[in-house]
């Protein structure tokens, strides 16, 4: 029988389409400055509790206004352009207003009114929320986006809350995967997102002791408070920071014995400690040079490569249809291992400090070093592999075992529609680590967006974590390739039937709405100006950062202004579906042309023969159709490629789709995305299998077979491949993973 976190429905239901938005509550007099107090509260709780950001800029913070001063406000403010009434938004209220959470009620009068109003700042996409929970008094709770463990802070979201009929009962939540990296709280297998089993040294929560979980707009939080006293966890909230102290504890012994896969390191400790795994990002380096490795993933730092001039308009590393960015020169020694560090709250002796441990083919070097009242064990290991790290009761005891294959396989429902996944795919003799999450697009409340991490421009990069957090999204991966020098997209971005960055080369895409439906394939956009005496001028690409011989085409989509990226470019300025006027481009990169709000401009490079056909006066129209055509129906389209998985069958052609040679054959860390036989969608993570390098393009199709893809495509992957769920990266540490300009976003509606 299926669990559901709330057995009550839904009451309200809202829908906001921009993430920052502004509330406005008023409350009608018949409910009394009293009732009228206690509304604004719980309505300020509730959108504290959907987590809408708010930003300090006074024109977009969340506001509570009496009803005396609503429109006089509200109309001063559209005057002055901070609202934009022409987005879509709604309210559904049905009194009375109940919110319902562990069995507290609390009503809020049907005379009161909600109103959301989208703010033209607001850059991400819209998310929905439902709320079907009570809210306590806003002076009840309290939340926070980061956590003191020991003194060591980690940006991790936690929330405290009365209890149901028991407001001296405090519980305490804390989102599920950032308690997983930070304290070493193992999440185990569920078939059900209200309940999470967990395991700690020897605290074992499972089955009907396993953890109360709450799933909201973005996090998964676990209800710890019985948790954290059998752990002997002492918690406090500190303003914005929720303190956790633990009992000292101190490290007894550190054992190292030989495994047939590698090395198991032992560390013995007289009671429970958190700890967490890092990545330290220096290397350690070698007296003879290593052979060449993967340039894509940043735990296999590339050899030295010849210094070279770099091109005028340079793709992505991880797309080299044209050269590559000149590669730094790697120093004498390379290096040979990657060290990570496992931080303990626990004291060491100084006995065990300096003692000499021994060094093998798996452990290159080990250390341990104090830390204040925590124990750091630094270890050093090949290239490509991790420690696999869990702890043991009875007696306590933390396990780092140096193998290749690290991955700790997880099945969890996360949240209805939401599942994550980590297991191992085997081809033949290779196990690849795969990470994932299947989504049900049918799902009630779920829906996918295209994310810009700079929006609403489309040039900017930042960390998939930034990116997804900023949004307010519950789940992402990196989607598209860009430049990595001008920060552009280098692909298709369709958002509300709108084209922020139009495809390239034929390359593949999704494409997507919100009845659940999707197309996988090659996809081309095709643009003709059709003049007054019937003259066909094909145009190259709209809105693209891709430079090629022909005429490219800048709307208001783009930007507010157009910037050549060639030499003696003409631009060419259309308003009304006239041409205004020509003007020359100059030097690439020099000047900024404006886009005029109801047209667009040309940019004619190379061939500049059809300047004579856009004189200053000419009528123009513009047909536009996608290839194919079934891609024109759909709103949201995200460009990657090459198309990997058609029908069940591998469809694999990379040159058609305009990738080198280098590319086709190269080995890697690959994100993607698929769709199974029954509709549901998988955002695929795939890293170096056991021992060796990534997957190159086929065995990622074969991988994706297995998984029960139907359709699938290629997304930008190496040091861009990142998995985010619920504020933290599943497949990698942070540090290691690239900025990304664009993504696929998951927002959920519990």
């Amino acid at each position: 029988m299926k669990h559901r976190l709330f057995d009550r429905p839904s009451i309200l239901s809202i829908s906001i389409l921009p993430l920052w938005a502004i509330v406005l509550v008023c409350v009608g007099n018949s409910a009394g400055k009293a009732q009228a107090s206690e509304s604004a509260g719980l309505i300020h709780d509730l959108a504290a509790r959907l987590l809408i950001n708010s930003p300090s800029d006074s024109k977009s913070r969340l506001k509570l206004k009496s009803c005396s001063n609503i429109n006089k406000e509200l109309a001063r403010e559209v005057g002055a352009g901070l609202f934009n009434l022409s987005a879509p938004f709604k309210a559904v209220v049905n009194p009375p207003l109940q919110f319902v959470d562990n069995g507290a009620r609390s009503q809020l009068k049907p005379t009161a009114r909600l109103l959301f109003v989208s703010s033209t700042i607001a850059a991400a996409e819209p998310s929905s929320f439902s709320v079907s929970q009570s809210v306590p008094p806003s002076n009840n709770i309290r939340q926070g986006k980061q956590v003191s463990i020991d003194g060591r802070i980690i940006p991790l979201a936690w929330t405290q809350q009365p209890a149901s009929n028991s407001p001296t009962n405090i519980r305490t939540w804390i989102a599920d995967v950032g308690l997983m990296q930070s304290a070493g709280v193992d999440l185990l297998n569920t078939a059900d997102s209200t309940r999470q089993p967990v395991q700690w040294f020897g605290v074992s929560l499972t089955e009907a002791r396993s953890l109360a979980a709450r799933v909201t707009a973005t996090y998964r939080y676990l209800d710890v408070t019985d948790f954290a006293k059998q752990a002997g966890w002492q918690i406090s909230a500190d303003g914005n920071t929720l303190r956790i102290t633990s009992q000292t504890a101190r490290i007894t012994g550190i054992r190292q014995a030989p495994r047939e896969w590698g090395d198991r390191i032992v560390v013995d400790l007289d009671r429970p400690a958190p700890w967490q795994v890092n990545w330290v990002q220096t290397p350690s380096p070698s007296p003879t040079p290593a052979p060449p490795n993967t340039p894509d993933d940043p735990t296999k730092p590339a050899t030295a490569q010849p210094h070279t001039v770099a091109p005028l308009n340079p793709e992505t590393r991880d797309d080299p249809t044209q050269p590559a960015l000149p590669l730094p020169v790697a120093p004498a020694a390379a290096p040979i291992g990657q060290e990570w560090s496992i931080v303990l709250h626990a004291q060491v002796d100084r006995a065990l400090i300096q003692r000499a441990f021994q060094t093998t083919k798996q452990v290159l070097s080990l250390k341990v070093e104090p830390a204040g009242s925590q124990t750091r064990v630094r270890v050093t290991i090949p290239l490509g592999w991790r420690p696999q790290v869990f702890s043991l009761g009875n007696p306590n005891r933390l396990v780092i075992d140096i193998r290749p294959d690290f991955l700790v396989e997880k099945d969890i429902l996360w949240a209805r529609g939401v599942r994550w996944r980590q297991q191992y795919q085997t081809l033949g003799t290779a196990r690849f680590p795969v990470v994932s999450l299947e989504v049900n697009p049918r799902q009630t409340g779920v829906r996918i967006r295209p994310l810009l991490s700079n929006p609403p421009t489309d040039r900017g990069t930042a960390p998939l974590l930034q990116t997804a957090e900023l949004a307010g999204t519950a789940a992402a991966i990196n989607a598209g390739f860009f430049n990595r020098i001008n920060r552009l997209a280098l692909g298709a971005i369709r958002r509300d039937n709108r084209w922020l960055a139009g495809p390239i080369l034929n390359r593949g895409a999704v494409a997507w709405n919100d009845r659940g439906e999707f197309i996988f394939d090659r996809l081309t956009l095709q643009e003709t100006l059709i003049t007054p005496t019937g003259q066909r001028l094909p145009i190259s690409h709209l809105n693209s950062a891709y430079v090629q011989s022909g005429i490219g085409r800048y709307t208001p989509d783009w930007g507010t202004t157009y910037t050549p990226f060639s030499d003696n470019e003409i631009v060419v300025t259309v308003a009304g579906d006239r041409v205004v006027n020509q003007s020359p481009g100059g030097a690439a990169g020099q000047t900024n042309f404006p886009i005029p709000a109801g047209g667009y401009i040309l940019a004619l490079r190379s061939n500049l023969s059809p300047a004579s056909q856009l004189t200053a006066g000419t009528l123009l129209r513009v047909e536009t159709n996608t290839i194919p055509a079934d891609f024109n129906r759909f709103p949201y389209i995200l460009g990657g490629g090459p198309v990997l998985v058609k029908n069940s069958r591998v469809v694999l052609d990379a040159k058609v789709e305009g990738f080198s040679d280098a590319y086709v054959r190269q080995t890697a860390i690959r994100s993607a995305i698929a769709r199974t036989a029954a509709g549901n969608l998988l955002i695929v993570a795939v890293h170096n299998r056991a021992g060796g390098a990534g997957p190159n393009f086929v065995e990622l199709a074969q991988i994706l077979q297995q998984m029960g893809a139907v359709e699938a495509v290629n997304l930008d992957g190496g040091s861009s491949t990142s998995l985010y769920l619920g504020g933290s990266l599943l497949d990698r540490p942070p540090s290691t993973a690239a900025r990304v300009h664009n993504a696929i976003g998951i927002f959920i509606q519990p």
